[in-house]
């Protein structure tokens, strides 16, 4: 048996070498609690700070808090670089989200003016725009966000969740869109939508949390979620459920399985759609309609996660699969709705140099997303049988999203953006040629945000065992490689998740001062498709880090920066990645921010969102799965008397993906173990949560104190 604090060397520490770090006085905890897994025992010092609703644990949070805003708010320069956030925001003009067509040339999409605090829900008819949810109208000071929304198939209904204070603790509503009245709501336990309506729009499918014992555990809270049929006119709370770990015959998992359900546009069918967890991979089901939506649905069996599917498409009865077995960068295949077969299916686009990460379905075509080395190209593929792919000509080498695709209406919608271009909507209509015209749509502006020329590299970096790492670099025109430029190194890596180009506004204000912004695709990101993604996956996640700590070395030895002046950033998921690399390279950096950071990965599963998190993290379960979560535990490979460079942690206490507990546990780690008399300061926003639904002044007081703890740690002062 092996007894350890940290885990920096498994067979090199004994239970009489290690002494339990003293909790926070104010917590006043008696002492490390001992827990064993599969022949080892963990010291856990900091278990009491998981219960934050024990007065002396809020106590500590609320110290923290206002140690870190008075430390924040006393950097020379910060209030400046408030300021220009706040300007640069404005400065951008409006802000659109996903934008829904329907017949009749309406527009459904949530939109944020330069002067709006939140995200607002408009219909627009004829070129006229009308508000039709304002989710701050009676919110009472706290900030509320629209998490999701589904118009009908005509438009004269719209769906959404609204949520409270960056919960994402959804209540579904519906509207009627002429008259904004209320149809339905609110209707609790929505977190997951997947509204899907009728064709006849007399009701819709969606998912619906379990309802929990006052006294079952966290990990409880999102197991045994069914997809529901709601008829409009009638009691939500005595909907049938359609689709269930529960339902005879389906095999789904109660503990980590999402069900969703899907009226085939056209014909009599609904799809089963099952999520496992977080895994990108779908199994799905089918019934007869009408069966479902009696909640009487006898489902049959048509697809399991080994096929590799990531995303389907129906025409008529013809399915679309998008699909990576037999083909790590994915190919699109076509069988039967009612028998798939894929052995025998039609390859309608082999798979190719670049990765398909998209697919959507218009009237007169399947749009399909690939990524081509760092940016993303569109593709065409016809309904007529055995039509082959053409590629679409887009105005800019950049990324975007497949949004307004309808099957009853052609076309597509591009929402574009490049790493130094702001994101503008283009509308992808077919000509009479045969061909596309591509049309800025004027829905989104970009805003008067100024001069400064700004260079962008985009490279491939080797890493410990010679793979090639994709890093983008981005700084202000003739930038001297002298090795003085704050620099702000930013990664994620989980999910197959990559990032592509995005714009930012916010991060001119770091770009203007000299600084240089990097982003890095280590393996567990989709840079190359399924293999780069599985190189980063549970066992083989420390490629993900060492895969940045070989970016951030590179910029070292290109004299962009030195390791003083190089901050690291990560957040969610990214807390893994950026959370080791500090752990396992200290010296490399001189600050780190781990924003909402998933940081004890020991003890993760047992968090609300923990179970669906299985399959990208394992499980503590197994002994392979328990020793690749201790190995990915940046808070278990903490050290006492190693240098840490300066280290800020931000987290909303309303966060329903990675809970508060985490940071709250790492800032007391490393405040007790550090060496270096450099800060670690706990910034907790108290009406937030894990970043999605956030005000704009939540989001620029956010930017701005990263901006100023980096370039603080690196010059002295914000400025």
């Amino acid at each position: 048996m092996i007894r350890c604090f940290s885990i920096a060397a498994l067979a090199l520490c004994t239970a009489a070498a290690l002494a339990a770090p003293p909790v926070p006085a104010a917590v006043g905890a008696p002492g490390p609690v001992f827990e064993r897994y599969h022949g080892v025992e963990l010291a856990d010092p900091y278990r009491q700070l998981e219960n934050t609703q024990d007065p002396a644990v809020a106590a500590w949070m609320r110290s923290q808090a206002r140690q870190a805003r008075r430390t924040l708010d006393a950097i020379p320069g910060r209030a400046a670089l408030a300021r220009r956030v706040g300007q640069l925001m404005a400065a951008a003009g409006t802000r659109l989200g996903p934008v829904q067509r329907r017949p009749g040339g309406r527009l459904f999409y949530e939109k944020r003016g330069a002067r709006d605090d939140q995200f607002r829900l408009f219909v627009r008819e004829g070129g006229r725009e009308r508000l039709l949810v304002d989710p701050l109208a009676g919110a009472g000071g706290t900030p509320h966000a629209i998490d999701y929304f589904e118009a009908s198939p005509s438009g004269r209904y719209l769906a959404y969740g609204l949520s409270a204070g960056g919960s994402e603790d959804a209540e579904l509503y519906v509207v009627d869109s002429r008259s904004g009245r209320r149809v339905l709501g609110p209707v609790t336990r929505a977190q997951y939508g997947g509204v899907a309506w009728l064709d006849d729009e007399s009701g819709f499918f969606f998912t619906r949390l379990r309802q929990t014992a006052p006294d079952a555990p966290p990990a409880a809270k999102y197991a045994g979620a069914g997809a529901v049929f709601v008829r409009l006119g009638s009691d939500p709370e005595r909907a049938p459920v359609v689709l269930s770990f529960a339902s005879p015959g389906v095999v789904i998992d109660e503990a980590q399985d999402s069900p969703s359900v899907l009226p085939v546009a056209g014909t009599g069918w609904a799809l089963g759609v099952v999520n496992h967890g977080t895994d990108r991979e779908l199994a799905l089901w089918l019934a007869p309609l009408a069966d479902a939506v009696a909640g009487r649905a006898a489902w049959r069996p048509l697809l399991g996660r080994e096929a590799g599917v990531t995303a389907f498409e129906t025409v008529g009865e013809r399915l679309f699969l998008l699909s990576h077995q037999d083909a790590p960068r994915s190919r699109l295949l076509e069988t039967s709705l009612t028998a798939p077969d894929l052995g025998r299916a039609r390859v309608a686009v082999e798979q190719g140099e670049g990765v398909l990460t998209g697919l959507a379905r218009a009237a007169d075509a399947l749009y399909l997303r690939r990524r081509d080395g760092s940016a993303s190209s569109l593709l065409r593929l016809t309904l007529q049988p055995g039509a082959q792919a053409e590629a679409v000509a887009l105005p800019l080498r950049g990324s975007f999203e497949l949004e307004g695709a309808d099957p009853a209406l052609p076309g597509v919608l591009t929402a574009l953006q490049g790493w130094t271009e702001p994101e503008r909507v283009w509308a992808v209509t077919p000509a009479a040629d045969g061909g596309v015209t591509v049309a800025d749509t004027g829905l989104q502006k970009p805003g008067r945000l100024g001069g400064g020329r700004y260079v962008v590299r985009e490279l491939l970096v080797p890493s410990h065992d010679g793979a090639l790492v994709p890093l983008a670099i981005v700084h202000r025109a003739g930038l001297k490689l002298d090795g003085r430029a704050p620099t702000l190194l930013w990664g994620y890596a989980s999910y197959g998740m990559t990032d592509e180009p995005w714009f930012s506004p916010t991060r001119l204000a770091w770009l203007e001062k000299g600084g240089v912004f990097a982003v890095a695709n280590p393996r567990g990101s989709g840079a190359f498709g399924e293999d780069w993604y599985r190189g980063g996956l549970r066992e083989t996640k420390p490629n993900s880090w060492k895969d940045l700590i070989a970016t951030a070395e590179y910029l070292v030895a290109e004299g962009y920066t030195t390791p003083q002046r190089l901050g690291v950033w990560g957040a969610s998921a990214g807390g893994v990645l950026v959370g080791r690399a500090i752990t396992a390279r200290p010296d490399l950096f001189g600050s780190a921010v781990l924003s909402v950071g998933a940081l004890d990965m020991v003890r993760a599963e047992l968090e609300p969102n923990g179970p669906p998190n299985i399959p990208e993290f394992g499980s503590v379960a197994t002994e392979d799965g328990f020793r690749a979560l201790l190995e990915m535990s940046s808070y278990h490979h903490v050290v006492d008397g190693v240098r840490y460079p300066a280290v800020l942690l931000t987290h909303g206490i309303n966060d329903a993906r990675v809970e508060v507990w985490q940071s709250l546990k790492m800032a007391a780690r490393l405040q007790h173990a550090s060496a270096s008399g450099k800060p670690v300061l706990l910034r907790l926003d108290y009406a937030g949560g894990h970043g999605g639904g956030a005000t704009r002044a939540q989001q620029a007081a956010e930017i701005a104190d990263v901006m100023a703890f980096v370039r603080w740690q690196a010059t002295g002062s914000a400025r």
